[in-house]
């Protein structure tokens, strides 16, 4: 079990930082340089000064790169703290490291955080040997050395911690969006064979009936049965790979001609429901989107609307557009996007099918979400 997971640290990759430098590390930068210049120059007991200011100087700028190389940054800030204390050691002058060197512990917290797994182990064996090389020169304990060996390795610790759950996080919301890909090539696939199921059905119906003329229309109906059913088998061969094994259906999916059902369905708040739009102006994939939408919007103001007597539903089309708004009355600190991913869900279908999405907190109070969706469908 041990060499698997060190097999599997070996083998992490790296976690892209966000680009450019953060402002906290401009703000360190910016207050720490003036004052390794300060302590170099005022301080009594610091061997030579110019050498010293130097040396920390190197490891306050390396803050700039500890995200994006956290591997050379780490190198290069230990390389100068280790050397500004044994230099002057091993030419008979006291230990005189600046304090301001200490920002070198932001490393090992940078390494476990962004680096690679093989970053991680050769940065970790490298600040351990720089700990564990120097500190016998200024006649540390035992104690000392693994009290300052756990010191180091703290950061790093915090720093897996907080990487693994991060990671962890961006798996689920991928998986979520997986799901909803899923749900949405199902629901397209459903509606099609549904299509060209009838399309079948009227072409064997429409030979049996030719009699009148069998050469000309005889003809047309075997292209067009030949053509629905090749399309058919096309279309659950391409989306089975997306199947957990259950049968397709061929009954459409709910869509807006449900929400009077949904919204009279029963719950702890009443749901008030505007339509304006006549039936089958929606795109079937739209018009699935926009009842799965009202759905786990009502459920979500069921479940978390603090407070709230009402959900309002609105449902219109204007301008080739179908606009979907759902809201609650709720009052007190919205948690509605916290730890969850059905917001992620939502948004990541209303995206496929060329929509907008937003939901937050309203100005008056409570929670909104709101859609725009093209009402014949563009599916990306």
């Amino acid at each position: 079990m041990l060499r698997s997971a060190l097999r599997s640290l070996w083998r992490e990759p790296r976690v892209e930082a966000p680009d450019g430098v953060a402002r906290w590390d401009e703000l360190l930068v910016a207050v720490l340089l003036p004052a390794a210049l300060l302590e170099g120059l005022l301080g009594t007991d610091v061997p030579w000064p110019p050498f010293s200011i130097a040396t920390a100087m190197v490891c306050v700028v390396a803050i700039w790169w500890r995200r994006s190389r956290p591997l050379a940054a780490t190198l290069v800030a230990f390389g100068a703290q280790t050397l500004s204390g044994v230099a002057p050691h091993l030419a008979g002058l006291d230990y005189g490291v600046l304090y301001v060197t200490s920002c070198v512990l932001l490393f090992p917290y940078s390494l476990a955080r962004w680096g690679s797994g093989r970053a991680v182990v050769g940065g970790m064996a490298f600040v351990l040997a720089c700990h564990f090389g120097r500190e016998p020169l200024y006649g540390s304990s035992t104690f000392d050395l693994v009290l300052g060996a756990g010191f180091l390795t703290l950061p790093a610790a915090i720093g897996a911690s907080v990487r693994f759950r991060s990671v962890g996080r961006q798996r689920e919301a991928d998986q979520v969006r997986s799901l909803e890909r899923e749900q949405l090539a199902r629901e397209l696939h459903d509606t099609v064979a549904h299509h060209v199921s009838a399309i079948a059905v009227q072409a064997q119906a429409g030979r049996a009936i030719a009699a009148s003329d069998p050469e000309r229309v005889l003809g047309v109906l075997e292209a067009i049965e030949a053509e629905a059913s090749r399309s058919l088998a096309e279309m659950r061969a391409m989306v089975a790979i997306l199947r957990t094994g259950e049968e397709a259906s061929t009954a459409p999916r709910s869509g807006v001609a449900d929400l009077p059902r949904l919204a009279s369905s029963g719950g702890a708040l009443p749901v008030a429901l505007a339509v304006d739009l006549e039936p089958g102006e929606l795109a079937p994939a739209v018009d699935a989107a926009v009842y799965r939408l009202v759905q786990e919007s009502v459920t979500n103001a069921q479940r978390h609307a603090r407070h709230a007597t009402h959900v309002s539903v609105s449902v219109a089309e204007r301008d080739g557009e179908v606009h979907v708004e759902v809201a609650d009355d709720g009052r007190g600190p919205a948690r509605r996007g916290d730890g969850g991913f059905g917001l992620a869900g939502m948004a990541e279908r209303v995206a496929l099918l060329g929509g907008r999405f937003a939901a937050g907190p309203a100005s008056g109070g409570g929670w909104r979400v709101r859609a725009v969706l093209p009402s014949g469908g563009s599916t990306r």
